[in-house]
């Protein structure tokens, strides 16, 4: 996030942005715009979901699965995604067994031959005959199911959204052959090495739990594992890292961390809003040690016990997280509604940093598909209205 966002956002240079990121998190939450589509705006403002669809759909540069949570993920990644697919398997075949999903895997060959037959299917496509509720997790049918199974084992791939329902069909059908075989697929202790490798890359200094965590495929205890082999390899030594209370925390980095010359450019001091999942908040205990930042997703938590509101949006100002503010798309009455913003800490909301803030509206409503910006009365909350005048 320290670069200044700017550049091309579609084709070869979109797809070198994602392999920087190491995968963009899908969600289908689109108060302003989905978190996948805002992740990739904050970095590139020129970019527009449509690049991406392409991205995924057409040109077959990216693939569905999960990390933490679903993701697109760099085609040439695939075959890293062998463990996990694996421990999917297991893991799912065991947690599915209950009367809600009885019977799903009695499906399998019923949907593959499908899909073999017809062509790519949603979960609206098979099994008709059977009981269908509201549609949550916990009304999965037993069809549906096994699509869900079938594609997180490597059975099957989605190959892209009808809307944000997937869209399913043979891994045989979708994928070049050196990609899918599983027979020269790498080993566990290949992966292992690739898994922490790739996320201290991105990370720059982490603790085996959150280098276990950035693709959530191996466990603690193997990250662990890895670091200490690297360590006394003399690949990786142990660092002090300051949090933003005061605290020293100790962590893993490559050698000569102390002397990157990246330690000492100055962040972009561009304001930005940043989707709740962007990759620089994800690992939200993370997020908090490094920027003092406690953040918490309230989407599922009752609306009189929210703290800050369904949906709200990090603001990151440089290198530091300077508010949180709540708004929401209208785009039937074409505007954004600022609803509540609430500055961080001792944060001063001057003008200066409003007039920042309603330029990154101006380019926000953009990718929110509006062209104007309404704030409600008493928006900005606290102690802080004092500083607008």
């Amino acid at each position: 996030m320290s670069e200044a966002p700017t550049g091309e956002a579609r084709g070869a240079a979109l797809a070198e942005l994602i392999e920087s990121l190491g995968f963009v998190q899908l969600d289908s939450i689109n108060t302003v715009a989905r978190a996948h589509d805002l992740i990739l705006f904050s970095r590139r403002p020129r970019y527009r979901p449509k690049s991406l669809k392409h991205l995924y759909e057409r040109d077959g540069g990216l693939f569905e699965h999960w990390t933490h949570d679903a993701a697109v993920i760099p085609m040439a990644f695939y075959p890293w995604w062998h463990l996990r697919r694996q421990r999917d398997a297991e893991r799912l075949r065991a947690r599915w067994r209950d009367d809600r999903r009885a019977g799903f895997e009695r499906q399998f060959q019923v949907v593959l031959d499908q899909i073999r037959s017809e062509g790519p299917v949603t979960s609206g496509d098979v099994g008709k005959d059977e009981a269908r509720g509201s549609g949550g997790w916990w009304d999965w049918h037993p069809s549906k199911t096994a699509l869900e199974y079938l594609w997180r084992s490597g059975a099957l791939c989605v190959v892209g959204r009808d809307g944000f329902r997937k869209k399913y069909d043979l891994t045989e059908r979708v994928l070049e052959t050196h990609l899918c075989d599983e027979a020269s697929a790498p080993d566990v202790q290949a992966t292992i090495d690739w898994c922490c490798d790739q996320a201290l890359h991105r990370l720059g200094f982490a603790t085996h739990g959150e280098l276990a965590a950035f693709w959530a495929h191996v466990t603690p205890a193997e990250a662990k594992a890895w670091c200490m082999a690297e360590k006394t390899a003399g690949r990786l030594e142990e660092v002090a890292i300051t949090g933003a209370d005061g605290t020293v925390k100790p962590a893993f980095a490559r050698p000569g961390l102390a002397a990157d010359p990246a330690l000492e450019t100055a962040p972009c001091p561009r304001l930005r809003v940043l989707s709740p999942f962007d990759p620089a908040l994800r690992d939200r205990k993370r997020a908090e040690r490094l920027f003092g930042f406690d953040y918490r997703i309230e989407v599922f938590v009752p609306a009189p016990q929210r703290r800050f509101g369904y949906y709200v949006f990090p603001i990151l100002e440089g290198d530091k997280l300077v508010g949180r503010v709540d708004m929401k798309a209208f785009r039937d009455a074409d505007h954004l509604r600022v609803h509540a913003l609430w500055p961080e800490g001792k944060t001063v909301w001057g003008k200066g940093r409003q007039h920042a803030f309603e330029r990154e509206l101006d380019r926000l409503i953009k990718l929110a598909g509006v062209s104007k910006v309404i704030f409600d009365d008493g928006w900005l909350r606290g102690s802080a209205q004092r500083h607008l005048g």
